[in-house]
């Protein structure tokens, strides 16, 4: 495979190649061209043709893609073949909705137990049978289960708390849904995915602002010419 550096919009379009041949696979589609897979995601063929060469050569002029062949590629690409141990921190309503929703096996994670402060929930278990521990054991747990990312699902007000003891606990990455900014340490190689809800939802709001400041000029135009 290649070692290029590989571009964040590329990154971030594997998932969503990841998604549409899991459902073309439910549907019976073995093979698909990148006209066809272009044509389903709203993208050039040459797009993904140029984004798969950042990893190697998949299909086959005239044939297309083998559909599990390359479902597969993009799995390995992504990771998910390397069983990421997972702990979750917070045990509130973020951290309970992914703890009892959450498919982390589906996307290829080990998701080992939760951690809170709150003795009412400590030793409890999720409908899932994930364990629940006390915070204050978790660099114990983690250095013992050689843990990989941490969850981050606390009250924003304790974000960087629970960063900090991320960090110290050495998980290698952080999925941060805490609605705050995290620092990590400067010389940390720890990598970091920020969630925040409501940055989607302004882009949508921003969106849907337009369109309709689009429609009232249209019509207004319109109105106009009525009159004249």
């Amino acid at each position: 495979m290649k070692t290029l550096k590989i571009s964040n919009n590329v990154i971030r379009r594997m998932p969503r190649y990841l998604r549409k041949l899991d459902e073309l696979s439910a549907a019976g589609v073995e093979r698909i061209s990148s006209s066809e897979l272009g044509r389903q995601l709203g993208l050039t063929p040459s797009q993904i043709r140029q984004d798969f060469s950042c990893f190697g050569e998949f299909g086959q002029q005239g044939y297309g893609y083998y559909l599990p062949s390359l479902r597969d590629a993009i799995a390995s690409i992504l990771g998910m073949d390397r069983g990421y141990k997972v702990i979750v921190m917070g045990v509130g309503n973020i951290g309970r909705a992914l703890l009892d929703h959450f498919s982390f096996e589906e996307y290829g994670f080990h998701l080992l137990a939760a951690f809170d402060p709150d003795k009412r929930v400590i030793g409890s278990q999720t409908k899932r049978g994930i364990p629940v521990y006390d915070s204050a054991i978790v660099n114990e747990f983690c250095a013992e289960n050689d843990v990989d990312i941490a969850v981050l699902c606390v009250p924003s007000q304790y974000a960087q708390i629970a960063a900090d003891a991320a960090v110290r606990a050495g998980v290698k990455g952080i999925w941060n849904f805490t609605n705050a900014i995290i620092e990590l340490p400067e010389d940390s190689r720890i990598v970091k995915e920020d969630i925040y809800f409501s940055d989607s939802l302004l882009a949508l709001e921003y969106y849907l602002a337009t369109r309709q400041d689009e429609e009232a000029r249209r019509t207004a135009r319109l109105e106009k010419m009525d009159r004249t």
